[in-house]
């Protein structure tokens, strides 16, 4: 399917997205009870933050739709081993997002630092940066915190997906004076096909959701200029079909070994020399972004196509957290380095009269049967794991059954989250029954407790 056809469709389906409650609308994790937790470094025990986790209300009009969150994850956070003294605080943000984005025709939008988008639970999203550059006055990085002021140009700046990794927390977040935030796919260091940090060893392996190759990835967020963020997987083809593909990063490391010229041909001011230091990939700029016609499973300069996804079956734009074959972040990780729609700082302080307030839908329809799930170890001796794949959108009950059918123990996976545990070192030897249940469905599976 051609973009031009998609854009009709998306076009002649944009007055039911108000009809209907648009995805914009109804995608977001609403929580009214549950209290955000965090790590202290050395302590696998959460302790609770005292602030509600995830978004608040939800209202919509005939243009627009408004979120009310504090920007703490569903998921614990922390620690933050790099030193960093914050914690995730309160936000207490309203977002205001367009229910039909349009395309930017005119001067694009750079991504810039702070906020560009914010995921389904309420968390902010940041670009690649991380605040650092090279200054060419100096011949030295400045920038970022605890760093020299910038006096130079900055033609080259610092990639944060690698340089701030000792200081992401297990999902791969961490806070700015108390904005949390991701810079790449929300979902858990431990559970990437080649584990690149260790930080999950004494951490719960939690994020907004798993990663499934066998799905089309969950909507996930929405980008400042309206337009919705999945994770990595999707349709191999535009239209809808070809089956589930990673859908890939249309950017590569540039063959360079100094650093003279941006990938445009631009003649900038000279960053330092590709070394062991400085490697390719320190810098933004050391990335390119490279056609592949024909290959529609590739995204575009801002990291995103035109397609059909299970939430647009009419087609939509779209941004893709994109990931390398080990699950690894691979830039430009969500958005950037420009916006493909209009852009606008979604970042509001008030909410018009008039809007309705979306309450969610009365039941919950989700057959279990299909649900992606392990359990771990099986067997088991004294800890079991029930990690759930994709994205976990209402409370799932976790129980621990004997065969008389008495129910042993219970665990919950709240919405947002993708793990429980169940501690089993004081129950008897045996085969039990594990059972995954909302309030319409349930889903089991055997486990064996031995020692």
């Amino acid at each position: 399917m051609k973009k031009a056809l998609l854009l009709i469709g998306f076009v002649a389906s944009a007055t039911a997205f108000t009809a209907q409650v648009s995805p914009a609308v109804s995608s977001w994790l609403q929580n009214t009870s549950t209290i955000g937790t965090y790590y202290v470094a050395g302590n696998s025990t959460p302790v609770t933050l005292g602030i509600l986790e995830q978004c608040q209300q939800v209202e919509y009009n005939s243009t627009d739709v408004y979120i009310s969150c504090t920007g703490v994850p569903g998921y614990p956070s922390g620690p933050f081993l790099d030193g960093n003294p914050s914690i995730a605080e309160d936000q207490n943000a309203i977002f205001k997002f367009p229910l039909n984005p349009q395309e930017n025709t005119g001067t694009l939008t750079e991504t810039s630092a702070g906020n560009i988008g914010v995921f389904i639970d309420g968390v902010a999203l940041f670009d690649y940066r991380d605040g650092v550059s090279w200054d060419s006055n100096t011949g030295a990085p400045c920038g970022g915190p605890g760093g020299s002021p910038c006096t130079g140009s900055l033609d080259w700046n610092r990639d944060a997906i690698p340089a701030e990794m000792d200081g992401f927390d297990c999902s791969k977040g961490h806070p700015a004076g108390g904005n949390y935030h991701h810079h790449q796919n929300p979902s858990a260091f431990d559970l990437d096909l080649n584990v690149v940090s260790t930080i999950c060893t004494l951490y719960d392996a939690d994020g907004l959701y798993a990663m499934d190759s066998t799905q089309h990835s969950p909507l996930i967020g929405y980008a400042y200029d309206g337009f919705p963020i999945y994770g990595a997987y999707g349709y191999q083809n535009e239209d809808g079909t070809g089956g589930i593909k990673r859908i890939e990063s249309g950017y590569q490391l540039r063959s360079i070994s100094v650093r003279t010229h941006h990938a445009d041909g631009t003649n900038v001011d000279d960053g330092p020399a590709v070394d062991a230091t400085y490697w390719l990939g320190y810098f933004r700029e050391d990335y390119e972004w490279v056609a592949h016609p024909g290959d529609e499973e590739f995204l575009d300069e801002h990291n995103g196509r035109f397609c059909v996804t299970p939430e647009y079956p009419a087609g939509t734009y779209a941004y893709f957290c994109t990931v390398d074959s080990d699950w690894n972040s691979a830039y430009p990780y969500a958005i950037g380095p420009t916006f493909y729609g209009i852009y606008s700082n979604a970042l509001v302080t008030s909410i018009p009269g008039g809007t309705t307030v979306y309450t969610g839908p009365t039941s919950i329809s989700e057959e279990l049967e299909t649900l992606n799930y392990t359990v771990f170890p099986n067997p088991a001796s004294d800890l079991i794991s029930v990690q759930i794949k994709g994205l976990v959108k209402k409370d799932l009950k976790v129980e621990l059954i004997d065969v008389a059918g008495k129910l042993v123990k219970s665990a919950i996976v709240n919405a947002g989250q993708t793990i429980a545990f169940i501690d089993v070192q004081d129950v008897y030897e045996g085969t039990y029954i594990i059972r995954i249940s909302n309030a319409v469905n349930e889903t089991t599976r055997k486990v064996v407790i031995t020692r």
